[in-house]
This record gives C-alpha cells, structure tokens and sequence, in this order.
C-alpha cells in the first residue's frame, strides 16, 4: 500500500510546534504531469546504467510500500524535525 498521508512536525526553540499535514494523492495528481516527463528520462537512465527497465520499476515499488510506517527525527540545535509517513 502507497502511503496516504506525510506528518512533518517542527519543534522550535520557544517551544512552538507547528505540523504540517500532506496528503500523498493529491500531491501525486498535481505532480502527475511531471511523470510524463520522469519515464522517458527513467528509461534513458536505465539503458546508460544497463539496468533492467522492469527490475527498476518493481524495485521503486517495493521501496514505496516500505515507507508507511517511517519516522526521520531530526535534531540541529534547538530545533527539532519529525517527519512521519502513514
């Protein structure tokens, strides 16, 4: 399943926190022009590095189901990053 929902939280210094909601689908839809444009170029990049189109394609796959369920945390500072996927 492809994520359907990316948290990313922001701790400042005062104690604030701010989060912000990204929905994945909608994203994906507006950005879906852009994926006219990213298979040919993916395509190219597979047959310079001679790597198997499909192999590559499951390979995006696999690590796209593997993300829901990933925390990054993020400490610089006094200010601190949580990005969640769901």
């Amino acid at each position: 399943m492809i994520p359907q929902l990316v948290t990313v939280g922001r701790c400042r210094p005062d104690a604030r926190r701010r989060r912000l909601y990204v929905p994945v689908l909608p994203v994906l839809l507006v950005l879906s022009p852009l994926l006219l444009l990213a298979v040919p170029v993916g395509l190219v990049a597979c047959l310079v590095t001679r790597v198997g189109p499909v192999g590559a394609v499951r390979g995006t796959g696999q690590l796209l189901c593997a993300l829901p369920g990933t925390r990054i945390e993020i400490e610089q500072g006094r200010t601190a990053w949580l990005i969640s996927v769901r």
